[in-house]
């Protein structure tokens, strides 16, 4: 079995009470159900897709949703599938069922394997699902947990049918220009001061089907990059799965933004293996990192030959100046030890030379080593994570926020440095 399939008692062909799917379909619309007006009207966002004897119930839900929550037990409760497919791969599945997961990882690894970027993005997008959740009193990923516990309890086959969020992240993070990616990251960061409140009412609108297509437009016009890998192509991902999970009934669990595409895609062939590609950098983004050190090590040379020696100096210091004063005063923005960021600053001025070492992973490795993050902070970097206050209180996160800002700050000092460089070769 796949690691993208959990493993239950085998769900037999059922009927239930001898009911149709007609007429299935209408008990989860009756009005005269003993629901809430509230609840009936959530029933909406559920969509019956048929092929053949073959029944998928698609649950359209938000992820901070109460509501969403009581969808998904019923349509499960009176569906009876023999699969349950949820919008979760291997990473957020381990994720949201093991609490403990956070204790096990190692700070230095994280560091050494370069993951700083991802688990940071991975931090900033759950810390603005949890203030949500906090505001609603639900926590993010409530109806997966939901969907996941009535599987095991009626049998089911619980299906992982979401593409992995690393390769998610990096094909969007690739199809990025850097403007795009300085406007993605400001927006993601500005997440932290968005303090407009949210109420259930307002989840619910934002199942339905034209909010949807207005928000989806939104991001379209902003990021017309990010819609595609982030929404596009897991819609066919999640259908694919869906529509090859066993049984006769299966219920599948998404956000609501992923139902519309999900439809379109449905009975299409989908290949896989082509979306789980992770896509080279563009040619000139790839190379732009040998190119910029093999033109200020050119321009050393130049300037040697040039002045048999004199001025070489000058450059040196245009070089190292900026490199390592940015990587340092970036790194106690970030609130490093002062050893840390006197590793920034020495650092820097080599590493920029070196495309294959970062500034970051040299100073994240002595900022853990100082800091050294505790089983506690581990505990509560989700919580901590929450607000910008946390996120530098937590020893864990502190070392992660170091780490970027060093090598953000060191990757704008090789920028200034080598344009200093070249303006001194002018005659």
């Amino acid at each position: 079995m796949g690691s993208d399939e959990r493993e239950g008692p085998p769900g037999e062909p059922r009927e239930i009470d001898g009911r149709s799917v007609a007429e299935l379909r209408g008990a989860l619309d009756d009005p005269a159900s003993p629901r809430s007006d509230a609840n009936r009207r959530s029933k909406d966002s559920v969509t019956v897709l048929e092929d053949g004897g073959r029944v998928i119930y698609v649950v359209g839900t938000a992820h901070v949703s109460r509501q969403s929550v009581v969808d998904v037990e019923e349509v499960i409760d009176e569906v009876r599938p023999d699969a349950v497919c949820v919008e979760l791969d291997e990473n957020r599945y381990q994720a949201l069922v093991d609490e403990d997961r956070w204790k096990r990882l190692d700070i230095f690894e994280v560091i050494r394997q370069r993951r700083v970027p991802f688990l940071l993005a991975m931090l900033v997008l759950s810390a603005h699902q949890s203030r949500i959740g906090e505001r609603l009193g639900v926590r993010p990923g409530a109806e997966m947990l939901a969907a996941i516990r009535k599987a095991r309890d009626q049998g089911a086959r619980l299906v992982l049918a979401d593409r992995d969020v690393q390769v998610t992240i990096k094909r969007t993070w690739r199809r990025l220009s850097l403007w795009e990616r300085l406007k993605l990251a400001s927006a993601l960061l500005g997440g932290f001061f968005d303090r407009e409140p949210i109420t259930e009412e307002h989840l619910e609108e934002l199942k339905e089907g034209a909010r949807l297509d207005d928000l989806l437009r939104e991001l379209s016009l902003a990021f017309p990059n990010v819609k595609e890998p982030l929404i596009d192509e897991r819609d066919r991902y999640l259908m694919s799965k869906v529509f090859e999970a066993p049984g006769e009934r299966i219920v599948a669990v998404v956000g609501a933004a992923h139902v519309p595409g999900m439809v379109e895609a449905f009975g299409r062939h989908v290949d896989r293996d082509a979306l789980d590609e992770i896509p080279r950098s563009r040619g000139w983004f790839s190379l732009l990192k040998w190119i910029l050190p093999a033109i200020v090590l050119a321009a050393f040379y130049v300037g040697f030959r040039r002045h048999a020696g004199e001025g070489l100096s000058e450059m040196l210091w245009a070089w190292f100046l900026p490199n390592s004063i940015l990587a340092a005063l970036f790194s106690l923005a970030a609130g490093s030890r002062l050893l840390s960021a006197l590793a920034a600053f020495v650092a820097s001025p080599i590493t920029s030379l070196n495309p294959t070492l970062a500034a970051g992973m040299v100073v994240g490795l002595v900022e853990a080593w100082l800091r050294r993050p505790t089983v506690e902070d581990c505990q509560r970097v989700r919580e901590d994570a929450v607000t910008l206050r946390g996120l530098y209180r937590n020893r864990f996160t502190r070392v992660l926020l170091v780490s970027a800002m060093a090598s953000l700050g060191s990757a704008l000092g090789g920028w200034i440095g080598a344009t200093w460089v070249l303006s001194l070769l002018r005659p």
